[in-house]
């Protein structure tokens, strides 16, 4: 390995000082009907996550104009999600399984959510929890997209999962979940959650430092440091 010779690598997470504050989690949700379930999953994940001591936001996507890359950057939707994201240390995904996929709002929010904001990156290192509601028997289609979006976010993707199966038949009428599997299944998520939370939020710059993109770095500042050195 001649070409890694004389490469270090900080495989080991150094002692830090642990965050005191709540987790800092954001929810987004799918659906725009006045009866939302994906909206009413997210708000059950809400209340759980705030139980288990978390600050919770949820955001929401009325209003949010279609993605197309920076002609509407500037809205206010935009830039209430972008800095809801920043403001983040995990989030929730919350969609409805609409032709096989998540809803096209879902991925309206996620599309908004740049890799990379200059130096800043709005979901690397970050924590992410999936729930999918379906009107018919259950599926995996959505969140198993929503968790190759996670992954290509650099997201750390919990390995559960929640599916809803039939949502109509698991809300009582002031929107709050019917004891279920599927209400216990979301707990274990949110639980599981708030374990990753706790365990990666303050090595969150640590886990998506790589290799390829230092020698980037490295190419970049020698590159700049040749050009100045050719002005003088």
């Amino acid at each position: 390995m001649k070409y890694l010779e004389n490469e270090k690598f900080n495989l080991n997470p150094q002692e830090l000082e642990k965050s005191t504050h709540k987790p800092r989690i954001l929810v987004l949700y799918g659906s725009l009907r006045d009866r939302s379930y994906s909206r009413l999953a997210a708000e059950e994940a809400k209340n759980i996550l705030e139980h288990m001591g978390a600050e919770v936001k949820i955001y929401n996507p009325e209003g949010i104009p279609v993605f197309d890359n920076d002609k509407s950057v500037e809205h206010p939707k935009v830039q209430e999600l972008r800095e809801l994201s920043l403001w983040s240390e995990g989030q929730v995904w919350s969609s409805p399984e609409l032709h096989g996929n998540m809803s096209g709002l879902m991925k309206t929010q996620i599309d908004w959510i740049p890799l990379t904001m200059g130096a800043v990156r709005p979901t690397q290192g970050r924590t992410l929890a999936l729930i999918q509601v379906s009107g018919g028997s259950q599926s995996f289609n959505a969140v198993n997209n929503m968790r190759v979006l996670g992954r290509w976010m650099r997201m750390i993707t919990i390995p559960n999962q929640s599916s809803v199966a039939k949502a109509y038949q698991e809300f009582n009428e002031d929107g709050s979940m019917k004891e279920s599997a599927f209400r216990e299944r979301i707990v274990d998520v949110m639980e599981e959650l708030m374990r990753f939370t706790y365990l990666t939020r303050d090595h969150a710059d640590f886990l998506v430092d790589r290799y390829s993109e230092r020698k980037q770095k490295e190419a970049k500042a020698y590159a700049e440091m040749v050009k100045g050195e050719k002005k003088d």
